[in-house]
């Protein structure tokens, strides 16, 4: 389909393409990082940081934050941030899934061929670095419900083209924003604001490379296909970000899980992080025709929008 369509300008999208992931190869050749060199994995954790930025945290700006000891508080978001690392190791491993039978006997000298196998990598030692970062915060192993992984199981195993992109790059830049203020942020944990620095760096290839396969998939796409895909994505998207932040964190934080709970669910000042998040990534699916009407219902639903 994309070898029929072309640029403006006369160049055939496959060439473009090939262009544009052999870019990537070279940025990842220059800029990229050893997780096991880079982070300071020896240094006793420090508990006067946070985890994430307190303003990430879903009880913050809540009655029960205020009545939180500044210890509560930092060992909240020490959970939140191991939480939301274990949803980002569950997705980055159905990721490479996708990616892997997108490019399954596919041309190994195309360079985007050779960008896959790229990400992949990328996302192999990112998973190890969330998995230890998990490990030293002191937190437990957070899975998504039950439920949630077996639709991921689903997930992963029937996504194709531009759903399996576009649920791609939701996960991805809801993420970066997210870790983007954390990196920044001298009240987190340094080997914490280390790794966030790590992913953010790598992950905007990854990015870059879903968005220019979201709208390559799509070219020429009709009416009814982006309507499915649309509410697909959507879909696995309300599922990726209501796992984010998994409810025993309050238990394991010392908190009365209950209360947390109902007041998380309540806090405006949360989805409306999550909203301004997202401000970017809705403005690309709009553009992409992926934001209808019935996909909407999804995004306000996790409060994305």
């Amino acid at each position: 389909m994309t070898g029929s369509i072309t640029r403006d300008h006369g160049t055939p999208p496959q060439s473009d393409r090939a262009e544009f992931a052999d870019r990537l190869l070279r940025s990842s050749e220059i800029l990229s990082y050893d997780p096991v060199q880079k982070v300071d994995w020896e240094t006793p954790l420090d508990t006067s940081y946070h985890g994430t930025s307190p303003e990430w945290s879903t009880l913050y700006g809540t009655s029960y934050w205020q009545e939180m000891t500044p210890e509560q508080q930092r060992e909240l978001t020490r959970q939140e941030a191991a939480s939301v690392a274990s949803t980002g190791i569950w997705f980055e491993m159905i990721l490479q899934q996708m990616v892997l039978r997108d490019f399954y006997a596919k041309d190994p000298t195309d360079p985007a061929f050779q960008w896959a196998l790229t990400e992949i990598a990328d996302e192999c030692r990112h998973s190890i670095m969330f998995a230890r970062g998990a490990a030293k915060l002191r937190a437990p192993a957070y899975r998504p419900t039950r439920l949630v992984v077996e639709l991921g199981r689903v997930f992963k195993t029937v996504a194709f083209g531009e759903a399996a992109y576009a649920a791609i790059l939701v996960a991805e830049e809801v993420l970066d924003v997210m870790q983007r203020d954390w990196m920044r942020d001298e009240r987190v944990v340094p080997f914490v604001r280390t790794v966030n620095n790590i992913h953010v760096v790598e992950e905007s290839r990854h990015m870059k490379f879903a968005r220019e396969e979201t709208k390559t998939r799509l070219a020429g796409a009709g009416r009814l296909r982006r309507q499915i895909t649309a509410v697909v994505v959507a879909g696995a998207s309300y599922f990726i970000v209501t796992s984010m932040w998994n409810r025993k964190v309050y238990e394991n934080a010392g908190l009365d899980p209950k209360r947390a709970i109902r007041e998380a669910k309540a806090n405006e000042h949360h989805k409306s992080m999550l909203r301004s998040s997202c401000a970017g990534l809705m403005e690309f699916l709009n553009s992409a025709g992926l934001l209808t009407k019935a996909s909407q219902w999804f995004y306000k639903r996790a409060n994305l929008i």
